[in-house]
């Protein structure tokens, strides 16, 4: 995962604090007060605008039309209370702006690896997301075409990714890269906001998956979410110390989907939440093949000392509750 051609990313505020609290998911947050606050929308809908310019190959029309399909398949997600409305063209750039939401493109060739980031206005006394913005980098090719267009990028694909960040998500570490000249190729991804895009031309990524439902679910969560799904809790540990910053897995036999999450605190705890009842095979891994940076703030200290490991036992997640607690043992490398 490490050195990619080109990334999808998040753009900071200079007061937001990322990666700091996870349920099923990374979430992005903020601190106010001295406690962390996940961030999120309050107000919907989400009424967003986007910039009336034309890049080749792709009309500004064009590109409203992606971005529209992308947060419908957000607003799709069962049960989770979310909307958008496009609101017009404006003139504005997202880059230049900070009163409305604003998505659009604009020419960065000095982000050579970047397709597309997002940035937030936070209200720092409730967290709550104000407005943001998300601009599509047109020193690449783009392309708006239902089967996708050789060597170019599909917008809705970065669309919906970014949209994931304007939601609140963070990235996810559930992909799978070789390293080639020039960078790292996507073998493989199980979540929209795996960090790394797939090579010009897939559309593979126009579709979530479990663990961005799984995200979603758990920020924007309601009563119905909370009957059906459940939760699992523990400890990642090496020699009776947490373990910091390790990626744990969720893997489950009957469906075959993976929802994962981290531990983000000293004692090594985790939380892996919106998982559909069943039972589930957990494993932890160490990023140690990832740019750190893409998961955490630069201020943590993440530990990567350690093992691949499986919890020995398959764990029941019930509806509506939390499996019982469990301790992922590791041994250093």
């Amino acid at each position: 995962m490490k050195a990619p051609a080109v990334w999808v990313a998040a753009i900071a505020a200079v007061w937001l604090v990322c990666s700091v609290d996870a349920g099923a998911y990374l979430k992005l947050g903020t601190r106010i007060r001295g406690d962390v606050v996940s961030l999120k929308w309050a107000t919907l809908p989400i009424r967003y605008f986007v910039t009336n310019r034309d890049v080749p190959n792709v009309t500004a029309p064009q590109l409203q039309t992606a971005v529209a399909r992308a947060f419908a398949t957000w607003d799709a997600t069962p049960d989770v209370q979310l909307s958008a409305e496009f609101a017009g063209f404006t003139a504005t750039s997202p880059l230049q702006n900070r009163t409305d939401t604003v998505l659009g493109f604009a020419d960065r060739p000095d982000l050579d690896r970047v397709l597309g980031s997002t940035s937030f206005t936070v209200d720092t006394v409730s967290g709550e997301i104000v407005e943001a913005d998300i601009f599509f980098n047109s020193t690449f090719a783009w392309s708006t075409a239902a089967a996708g267009e050789s060597g170019r990028y599909d917008v809705e694909s970065i669309a919906l990714h970014e949209i994931g960040h304007l939601h609140g998500l963070g990235h996810s570490a559930l992909g799978e890269t070789e390293l080639r000249a020039g960078g790292r190729r996507v073998l493989s991804s199980e979540a929209v906001m795996f960090p790394i895009a797939f090579s010009p031309g897939s559309i593979d990524q126009r579709t979530l998956h479990a663990d961005d439902i799984a995200g979603i679910s758990d920020l924007y969560q309601n009563d119905a979410i909370h009957r059906r799904t459940g939760s699992i809790s523990g400890r990642v540990t090496r020699n009776g110390t947490g373990v910091t910053g390790a990626h744990v897995i969720a893997f489950s036999p009957a469906t075959g989907k993976l929802v994962a999450g981290f531990t983000l605190s000293d004692d090594g705890s985790f939380v892996i939440a919106a998982l559909d009842a069943g039972t589930y095979v957990l494993r932890v891994e160490p990023l140690d093949d990832a740019d750190v940076d893409s998961f955490f703030d630069a201020s943590m200290t993440v530990d990567m000392n350690f093992r691949p490991a499986f919890f020995p036992q398959l764990v029941v997640v019930p509806p509506g509750g939390t499996s019982r607690s469990v301790e992922i043992k590791v041994v250093p490398k």
